[in-house]
């Protein structure tokens, strides 16, 4: 392959020919090489000069090529820039400016500071339903000191703070106190040891296991942030520690003792639940139905005792007991309609002490749960009916009827939103929290809430009752449920959202006039 020189070489052997055959031969062979050298500088300089013609030319294209295109890439950048702007901007309307607002940013402060810690505290010392004493103190001193007046012993443990703001709506803000009879197993380094004597004097071991350390923690930072911005809202604000919600029992002990008498009675009710089984720091805010009805009812089924080799000089009230449990099941299947959602659960089968002996009586416990008030009556009576045609049925006398108790005291109605103010709740927290913050999930069980007696129907109290989700993404699937001694709730993100979403609810229906 030829290279640059070669070429040279080839084009200078061929100047020299043409040159030096255009002159005269018979001049001086020196002569000729100088003619010839001087053509060749000539031909030279006007082709340098042409390339360098060429050359130039080909720069300013080159260079207004590359200014034209640096020109484009500019504006496309321009344009890209402006793009992701606008996006950011989005986001940042749809997050309602949440990682810097004031509200976020305090309230992730106020849980590094003060609501991480009470939170191990309350966790690490559960109490009973109505022994909730050292709770409802701590809970009152932490309130009391955000400058709220507050009363305690309302309903038995129960507190209430108030904090008067100006004119406007009455909004109460509630959390349950109370822990339940189970021994923790969860695993946690501040897991609970604390065990407590109840009203029977029996000791039981005590855990927070539905979460409501999470519900009373959330509402000190909820009470911190209302007094910190008294600018923001005007009204009244009552905040409530309840007990024994999980005997059903507390919100009507509560006002019962006068809350609604002696205290600012709410034009709204907010609570929220944290629930093991949503996303953390994820809320949902139903619009009508949010926990069913509970009622316990306890069986006192009767016989006649004898030998157990000889039933027939007897009446085996737990056969009798046995029957009444299995065609219980035909009052939810068969009496009411299809599309209407009822349980009726035996929880407790107690009857007999010895192999061979028929005893005479069996005690059965029961839950019954309903969505519908109609419904709730049709599964009680039901309950009546059963009892009494299978007693009947296997020839009880008049004397030995068995006899049903509805409770007192474990009972309370369906707990259903207004639907007007949760729509109105759902769209401030959308507003402040973002849209991605909001979570739906269908129902999967028929779980109970007393918060329904603050709300009741001809109380004249919009109530709106969301739950927060407290267990991460990836351990959905795993997470353990409420009430197992395997429960836990990721606490930071399930107190941070409830205190925030509790906060721009309570502003929403207090605004500043």
């Amino acid at each position: 392959m030829k290279t640059l020189s070669s070429y040279a070489v080839i084009l200078m052997a061929s100047l020299l020919l043409t040159a030096c055959g255009g002159q005269d031969d018979s001049a001086p062979v020196e002569q000729r090489l100088e003619d010839a050298s001087e053509t060749i500088s000539e031909a030279l300089d006007a082709a340098s000069s042409d390339v360098k013609d060429a050359l130039d030319e080909a720069s300013g294209n080159v260079n207004e090529a590359f200014d034209e295109a640096s020109g484009n890439v500019k504006e496309a950048l321009d344009e890209a820039a402006d793009a992701v702007q606008d996006t950011l901007g989005e986001a940042q309307d749809k997050l309602g400016s949440r990682e810097g607002s004031d509200l976020h940013s305090a309230i992730a402060a106020d849980y590094r500071e003060n609501l991480g810690p009470l939170f191990v505290h309350f966790h690490q010392n559960p109490e009973l339903s109505n022994f909730e004493f050292e709770t409802s103190k701590r809970l009152a001193a932490e309130i009391l000191a955000l400058g709220y007046d507050v009363t305690e012993g309302v309903g038995g443990t129960g507190v209430v703070a108030v904090l008067e703001n100006g004119e406007g709506p009455t909004v109460m803000i509630r959390a349950d106190m109370d822990g339940l009879p189970v021994k923790e197993d969860s695993g946690l380094a501040y897991a609970s040891t604390a065990t407590q004597v109840d009203a029977s004097g029996k000791e039981y071991p005590v855990m927070h296991a539905c979460g409501h350390d999470v519900h009373i923690t959330s509402l000190v930072g909820t009470a911190r942030q209302m007094a910190e911005r008294r600018d923001e809202w005007s009204g009244t604000l009552v905040l409530i520690g309840q007990p024994a919600e999980e005997r059903i029992s507390g919100a009507r002990a509560m006002l019962e003792a006068g809350l609604y008498e002696y205290f600012p009675k709410p034009d709204y009710a907010l609570a929220f639940h944290v629930a093991a089984d949503y996303p953390s720091g994820k809320i949902e805010v139903p619009k009508d139905i949010v926990a069913s009805s509970s009622d316990s009812v306890d069986i006192y089924v009767r016989g006649i005792g004898t030998h157990g080799a000889s039933p027939h000089k007897g009446i085996d009230p737990v056969l009798v007991a046995s029957q009444i449990v299995v065609t219980l099941q035909s009052v939810v299947s068969r009496t009411i309609p299809p599309l209407e959602s009822g349980v009726i659960t035996v929880g407790a089968f107690n009857g007999g002490f010895k192999h061979n002996i028929i005893s005479d009586r069996v005690h059965l416990q029961l839950t019954v749960r309903s969505n519908n008030p109609e419904i709730r009556m049709q599964l009680l009576d039901g309950i009546d009916r059963v009892t009494e045609g299978v007693a009947r049925s296997f020839g009880l006398p008049d004397e030995l009827m068995p006899e049903v108790v509805r409770s007192p005291v474990e009972t309370t109605p369906p707990t259903i939103n207004d639907t007007a103010t949760a729509m109105l709740v759902e769209e401030a927290i959308r507003a402040q929290m973002g849209s991605d913050v909001l979570f739906s999930k269908p129902a999967e069980g028929m779980g109970a809430e007393d918060f329904a007696y603050f709300v009741e129907e001809g109380l004249g109290v919009k109530g709106v009752y969301f739950s927060v989700g407290g267990t991460p993404a990836a351990e959905l699937d795993s997470a353990p449920g409420h009430h197992s001694p395997f429960f836990k709730i990721e606490p930071e993100p399930s107190i941070r959202a409830g205190v925030e979403a509790s906060v721009i609810s309570a502003m929403a229906l207090m605004p500043k006039s």
